[in-house]
């Protein structure tokens, strides 16, 4: 069951004690939800919004740097949202909605734009890592860091959840933060937090079955819901070494067994360990381990997919109410934004 406690921590003590704590994270509709999304963000995510005031939202922008068909952009925000509600999302207890819906995120992003120099943007790890990798170095690309922290700010956001790779661009929100609030703000009255941070416990980069990261850009992705051959080619498909069946194993070297930890319990864990150790314990034993997690795991939740995949409009009430919510927060700080640039708003 997807639905196990996750302990979490911010990066310094006050945030996290923090009476006026906001939880702020998007996730990336540019494809088929796997693994790594889930053992990266969405647990993380699942666990966290119901303890705070909270905002998760598809970053339907954001896609548009990778996804430039219409259709399938349409699908995978859907696929995103159903998949969050499967896996024990409460829309009752937490804001869950697109992120076009809230478009006071782009105008703030251009007002943030006119605080940070291109310099900046193009030192961003991320964007080099893309743009090394084949992606188009388009203005999208390059300017992310930035309308993701107007959508961190945009909500007051102090506790932001992202992968390491990601930490660079907090960086840069909380520097924008800082710009505006000393450029337009008296001194006594910032409009911008300083978020935070919020890191997993011990977080590992899980192997695709390839052994290089899980990504969808590599091709080499397990899905949260594949089932029957689709899961089981993957997972046997998964590469490892020919040490032969009787010979020990280090299953620290391994990607199978890599995958088997974010599973198994701390027991079973050792125990499977102690059998590569030993020898006679083959990859094949381990895959077929493997499976059968994956399949306990998420069996519950795959049922839910489904039954909501068959009510595309029960997802969309739920986007719609969670985006009507995150606006009237959005529309809130803008109207306060605008009075401390000086822009003019003759209409109410």
């Amino acid at each position: 069951m997807p639905h196990d406690p996750v302990t979490v921590q911010a990066e310094t003590d006050d945030a996290a004690s923090s009476t006026e704590t906001t939880v702020v994270s998007g996730i990336q509709p540019s494809g088929q939800l796997h693994l790594g999304n889930y053992f990266g963000a969405i647990r993380q995510h699942i666990a966290l919004h119901d303890q705070h005031e909270s905002y998760f939202f598809i970053v339907n922008y954001h896609a548009l740097t990778s996804v430039q068909d219409n259709a399938l952009l349409e699908a995978y925000t859907m696929d995103v949202a159903t998949t969050y509600l499967a896996l024990g999302f409460d829309p009752e207890a937490s804001h869950l909605f697109i992120q076009s819906d809230v478009p006071e995120v782009t105008e703030l992003a251009w007002i943030f734009y006119n605080l940070i120099p291109v310099s900046r943007l193009e030192l961003g790890v991320s964007y080099k890592e893309k743009v090394e990798r084949g992606m188009t170095p388009n203005a999208g690309l390059l300017n992310y860091p930035v309308l993701q922290a107007a959508d961190i700010l945009i909500y007051g956001g102090t506790l932001v959840p992202v992968g390491a790779d990601q930490k660079q661009h907090i960086e840069m929100t909380r520097d924008l933060a800082q710009k505006f609030n000393s450029t337009f703000c008296p001194d006594d009255a910032p409009l911008f937090p300083m978020p935070e941070p919020l890191i997993l416990d011990d977080v590992a980069v899980v192997p695709g079955i390839d052994g290089q990261k899980m990504s969808k850009s590599y091709g080499n992705t397990i899905g949260l819901f594949d089932e029957g051959k689709t899961l089981k080619k993957k997972v046997m498909s998964i590469v490892t070494d020919s040490t032969p069946l009787d010979a020990p194993k280090d299953p620290d070297a391994c990607n199978v067994f890599a995958l088997i930890k974010l599973f198994a319990s701390d027991a079973r864990r050792a125990e499977i360990a102690a059998n590569y150790r030993a020898g006679g314990y083959g990859y094949g034993h381990a895959k077929k381990e493997l499976l059968g997690m994956i399949d306990d795991y998420f069996g519950e939740a795959r049922e839910r997919y489904y039954d909501l995949k068959d009510r595309p409009d029960y997802v969309r009430d739920i986007l719609r109410e969670g985006g009507k919510q995150a606006r009237a927060q959005a529309r809130a700080y803008m109207a306060r934004v605008r009075e401390a640039v000086g822009l003019v708003t003759t209409y109410e």
